[in-house]
């Protein structure tokens, strides 16, 4: 059956999901993001248009996607500075669930890196 606009626009789409950050001592909730929000976040990771800026590349993901259980965010943009201070395993630990819950495979980070030599995906604590 195919959907009009009211259908798309009215539709929830959106997911939340429970992980537990052991590291933490208990659980957090990883959403999907909305796709300004992706967009924004890709965009934010670009230095020039070409080159990855990896600073903080898992805690800027990890303030987007952590949220209470109705999907509201619990870190701003400005307090991402402080969740990079955090234990990088438990960041991958959000990484790698709120890559997967948000459709962002090996394919996307390889095409965000293609033009600098940066990985931004690979568990690194250098991020």
């Amino acid at each position: 059956m195919p959907l009009d606009k009211n259908a798309i626009l009215n539709a929830d789409d959106r997911r939340i999901e429970s992980l537990d950050v052991p590291e933490w001592g208990g659980q957090v909730f990883v959403r999907t993001l909305k796709a300004s929000e992706r967009d924004a976040w890709e965009i934010s990771l670009s230095k020039d248009g070409k080159n990855i800026d990896r600073r903080n590349a898992r805690a800027k993901f990890a303030a987007l996607v952590l949220c209470d259980d109705k999907g509201i965010r619990l870190f701003t943009d400005a307090e991402v500075g402080a969740l990079g201070e955090k234990s990088a395993a438990a960041l991958t630990r959000i990484w790698d669930a709120g890559t997967r819950l948000n459709g962002i495979g090996e394919e996307t980070v390889q095409e965000l890196e293609k033009n600098s030599g940066a990985t931004i995906g690979d568990g690194s604590s250098s991020v």
